[in-house]
Formats: structure tokens, sequence, C-alpha cells
């Protein structure tokens, strides 16, 4: 078994650890023999202790991984096709877009949005607002690309875009309800415990369509990475690959953060992660990778959220702990490089 193999395995041991951890502990104490038993099916029947087990915190668990994966797939994809590692949804502004999406939908629309015939509320309407909302935004950036060469101007360009995005949301709260303020700050403060029994299924399919879609991206994203010149004398249509890299970033992130809330860090600083452990740039084994790492560390940071006794942390309070220390890195490494 070569290396890649064991740190791979290593990866797959940790996140099932960490997943079983999410089973057995939360904001509500239960002993572990009684988890044991509901999960098993044995013994006595437990009433609410089940219905905390099976209806609460497996979907939350569940809900971390594929987010997990998929923020940090997303950043990936972000990373390669700006060129740019300080790339990633809240960085460049996708979250923001998002963001302003579902603040339409909630603060504007009372939850609920129509265009002809169709009518949406709910997690729909929330998850229409998201989608629209980052598809808006990585569009322009990546016609943007095309003209601006400096990933730094680019950069730029998607902080600027982010706070218009928060200045406009400004305003619809500004106009908006007591009540249709308080439900967005809630949604704004993320969470993997939003996703029920009910809406996993919706939310794993958008979001696994997203990941298979990145996975299709991993031979061009090899080639692109070495220059469009070079990936346009192979054959390569970059129109065809930016397409799809929009549309994959677009799944992604307005999945998760329609369903979860704008959870930072874990789509900036987990392929950078993904990239100390495997010490690769080939895609073949870095996305899997990443996507692996991501589902990880959320997992962590639920850990962390629904530690504290009788009472659950906002997760955008836990993630900058895990997020924020990579990224320092990434810069202080460049600047020595430099």
């Amino acid at each position: 078994m070569n290396a890649t193999a064991v740190r791979f395995a290593a990866l797959i041991l940790l996140t099932a650890v960490l997943a079983a951890l999410n089973v057995y502990f939360g904001s509500v104490d239960i002993p572990a023999r009684t988890v044991t038993d509901v999960l098993t099916g044995s013994g006595a029947q437990h009433g609410a202790v089940e219905y905390i087990i099976l209806s609460s915190r497996i979907p939350q668990m569940l809900t971390a991984i594929i987010a997990g994966a998929a923020l940090a797939a997303s950043g990936l994809l972000l990373q390669t096709a700006f060129r740019n590692p300080l790339a990633g949804p809240s960085v460049l502004g996708i979250n923001s877009g998002a963001s302003l999406g579902v603040a339409v939908v909630i603060l504007l629309f009372g939850g609920s949005v129509s265009a002809g015939v169709m009518s949406w509320s709910g997690y729909a309407a929330v998850m229409a607002g998201a989608f629209v909302g980052s598809l808006a935004v990585i569009g322009v950036l990546l016609a943007l690309s095309a003209v601006i060469r400096s990933d730094l101007m680019l950069l730029i360009v998607g902080v600027m875009i982010g706070y218009l995005a928060s200045s406009l949301i400004m305003l619809l709260n500004y106009t908006s309800t007591a009540d249709g303020i308080q439900s967005y700050v809630m949604w704004g403060m993320g969470n993997f415990s939003g996703v029920t029994s009910s809406s996993l299924p919706m939310f794993a399919l958008i979001a696994g369509a997203g990941i298979v879609l990145s996975l299709l991206l991993v031979k061009p994203l090899n080639i692109v990475q070495l220059g469009a010149d070079y990936a346009s004398s192979l054959g390569v249509n970059l129109g065809r690959v930016r397409n799809m890299l929009l549309l994959a970033t677009g799944l992604l992130s307005s999945s998760v953060t329609a369903f979860c809330g704008p959870i930072a860090f874990i789509g900036l600083a987990m392929p950078h992660v993904a990239r100390m452990i495997f010490r690769t740039a080939d895609h073949r084994v870095l996305l899997p990778a990443t996507l692996v790492v991501g589902a990880a560390v959320a997992l962590l940071c639920n850990l962390i959220c629904v530690l504290p006794a009788h009472m659950v942390l906002p997760l955008n309070a836990v993630t900058p702990v895990v997020g924020v220390p990579v990224i320092l890195y990434v810069i202080l490494r460049r600047g020595r490089r430099s």
C-alpha cells in the first residue's frame, strides 16, 4: 500500500470516527449504551431519545458530511479556475450573492416567490434564491476573468461584489419586518440542524450532482492549471469547461448556503489542508482528498457546536477557528517564497 492510499485510509477512518461521535454526543446528554441500543434496534423503546438520535443527530451528521464535502470541492474548483489560492465561495462574493438571493426571498417576498404559473415557498424558494444569487456572481467573475489577468484584481472584484451584496441586504433588513429579520439572522449564523429527514434527500441530490460534475472536471482542470494557451493547444474547450465549472460551483455552494446558511472558511481552507496532506496538484488525488477533508472538518465543527451542555453554538462562530490558521499559514508561506 503506497503513501497516498495510507493517507486516504487514515482520513476515511478519522471521518468515520467523527461521524460516530456526532451521533453519540450532542447538546442533550444521552448515555452511550442507550445510543447503541437505538442504533441496533435492541432493548426497550426509548421514545424521545429515539427521535433525537434518528431524526436529529443522524440527519445532522449526514448533512455535515455532504455540506463539508460540497464546500471544499467548490473551493478547490474556484482556486484552480482562477489560479488563486485565496479564491473561495466566501472570499469571491459567491456566498454573498447566495445570501442576497435568500434575503430577497425571505425579507422582500416573505419566504415565497412566484414566476408565471410557478410558485415556490419554504426550502424550495430559499434554494431558488441562493442558486440564482450564487450563479449570478460566478457568472460575473468568470466573465471578468477573461479580461482581468491579475489574480489580485479579480480577488478585489469579488470582495467588492460581496460589499455590494451586503449593502443591498442591509437595505432589505431596514425595510423588512421583525420576524423576517430574525429568520434571516438565524439562517445567516449557519447550522447543520436545519436539514430534516424529509429534506435531506433533496439536499443530497443537488449537492451530489455538483460533486459528480466536479469529478468529471478532473482531467480538464489538470490541464487548465498549466495555462489557458497550453490547454487550448491540447484541444480543451475552455468555454465548455467554464460553463461546467459555473454549474458545478453553483450547485455546490447554493445548495449548502440554502439549506445550512453561508458557512465560512471550509470552502476556502480545506483544499489547502488536502494539499498539505497529499502534497500533490493532481486533481485525480486532490479532489477526492478535498472532499474527505471537507467532510471531516465539517463533522469536527458540528461536534464542537453541540458539545456545550443544553445549548448549540452558531456554526460560523466555530469554522473561523479552524480555517483562519490555515489561511494565515498559506499567506505567510507564499510571502516567504516571494
